[in-house]
């Protein structure tokens, strides 16, 4: 069982079918490709999909090799993992719901002897004052938007925040047409200089941005570092947005502040392995250098729980290459383990010497943008930092100073921070470095996204996982008792 259907995903499903496995590939859109090879929608009839992505001859590769010869992946496109039960060392029981038939959401239980997490990252977000008015979104979702629906955010849109991805999301906008007056980038590039081996190893990570730097040239798009977005400004929805120079330890720097007018604002700071599956099941995690946390992995990119692996963001996000490569390292791992592949030899070697020199990178590039503690003085007392429970930095800081709370758990008891829609993924950073933390601790919910109560309602008796070929039995669907094929 795979579960998410981007760069990771598709090299372990791929790798898998082709080395005798029964695969499912889970996945919440309708199409392959995950964030990074997101694709427009079949109706909108997009003629060049490609003139949107970067190295999208790896993503066609990996697709045709999931179709050749009859491919043994089982493509389960719209279906949402809430859930992974465990029945031992080669037993699992993955819970999703879908809505792909049409008839609303239902449950659907797939039964598997190794599950390989390929879940992704999500973007950071630190608040600040008129983070919420309309016009306001992730970088990565204005980039979601262009990919996808063709669409444009806005018309003149600055693009804020630090990391690597500001650059692409930037480049990709001008490309399309819109107008992209400045890139502010709260932390700077020097980091990188720190560790000149990462760098002289992985001389396609500087081709990469030499192409995005080209477009912003060619655009005349203004580059600001150690600078950051402090304030949103408009009526109904963005007009304008305050940039302000920031001290080494993010903080503002008074006087500096300069206005840009625009109509939206593309922002995020960096990206965060989703891990809630796992932790859910007990795996260890590690600290990354920008301060999220991401899973423990062994050489075989198995975590600490036996059984089930991860590849790609959930172990430090490093980007699509170094996906591929352990997503295909996990699968022949798992192959391994259950008895349909030898074990390691030349491709295996060559996959761990590309991974260590890419998670090299990967570590280098955390460090050179992770987040200064100094952010927080952007925060008005009536910042809002709960989105969903509407909660202000004034009534946390109030929880902490007036009430004793010492992390985001007590936070979230006294003013209900953290316990919306989202669960604490927009604000769960912002909570926690209020109180005085720093990124929020491991999470460990039964269920990892929301869920409707009618779909829990209708859930059969508890699957009782198959015998020695596990998903050759097929999987489960509770309520109607229909199967969903592995």
């Amino acid at each position: 069982m795979v579960v998410g259907g981007g760069p990771a995903g598709l090299a372990g499903a791929a790798t898998g079918a082709e080395l005798g496995l029964r695969v499912a590939l889970l996945d919440l859109s309708e199409q392959i490709g995950g964030q990074f090879y997101r694709q427009p929608a079949v109706g909108l009839g997009a003629r060049r999909p490609e003139a949107l992505h970067h190295d999208w001859d790896a993503f066609v590769e990996l697709r045709e090799r999931l179709t050749a010869n009859g491919s043994g992946v089982a493509h389960l496109a719209r279906h949402h993992v809430w859930a992974i039960e465990r029945h031992g060392d080669t037993e699992w029981t993955v819970h999703a719901v879908t809505g792909a038939d049409g008839d609303g959401e239902r449950p659907v239980r797939v039964r598997a002897r190794a599950v390989l997490l390929a879940t992704g990252a999500c973007e950071r977000q630190l608040p600040f004052p008129g983070w919420t008015l309309p016009g306001v979104l992730g970088a990565g979702g204005a980039q979601a938007m262009l990919k996808a629906g063709l669409v444009l955010p806005g018309k003149r849109i600055v693009v804020a925040g630090s990391g690597p991805l500001l650059l692409a999301v930037a480049s990709s906008l001008v490309t399309a047409g819109a107008a992209v007056p400045a890139v502010i980038e709260a932390a700077g590039y020097l980091g990188y200089a720190r560790r000149p081996g990462a760098l002289a190893a992985n001389p396609h990570k500087l081709a990469e941005a030499a192409v995005h730097g080209a477009a912003l040239l060619r655009h005349r798009v203004a580059l600001r570092t150690r600078s950051a977005v402090t304030a949103v400004h408009g009526a109904t929805r963005v007009e304008a947005v305050t940039v302000t120079r920031l001290d080494p330890r993010w903080r503002p720097v008074p006087g500096t502040e300069r206005e840009i007018a625009c109509d939206a604002l593309a922002v995020g700071h960096g990206l965060v392995p989703a891990i809630d599956l796992a932790t859910t099941l007990g795996c260890a995690t590690r600290p990354t250098p920008d301060g999220a946390l991401a899973l423990a992995l062994d050489r075989r990119q198995e975590t600490s729980v036996r059984g089930l692996w991860a590849a790609g963001e959930p172990g430090g996000v490093g980007g699509a290459q170094l996906a591929r490569a352990e997503g295909e390292l996990a699968a022949m791992a798992i192959a391994a383990r259950l008895g349909r592949y030898p074990g390691p030899g030349t491709r295996v070697r060559q996959l761990r010497n590309r991974r260590a020199r890419l998670r090299a990178f990967a570590e280098t590039m955390a460090a050179a943008h992770a987040p200064g503690r100094g952010w927080l003085d952007w925060l008005r007392d009536d910042t809002e930092v709960c989105r969903c429970e509407e909660v202000s930095a004034g009534g946390i800081r109030e929880a902490v100073e007036e009430y004793g709370a010492r992390d985001a758990r007590t936070v979230k008891l006294f003013t209900r921070a953290g316990m919306g829609w989202c669960q604490g993924r927009t604000c769960g950073t912002a909570v926690s470095c209020l109180a005085g933390g720093a990124e929020p601790p491991a999470q460990r919910r039964p269920l990892a996204v929301p869920v409707p109560l009618g779909v829990l309602a209708s859930l059969a008796a508890p699957a009782t996982p198959d015998g020695p070929e596990g998903p050759a039995g097929g999987g489960e669907a509770g309520g109607d008792g229909s199967g969903t094929g592995a």
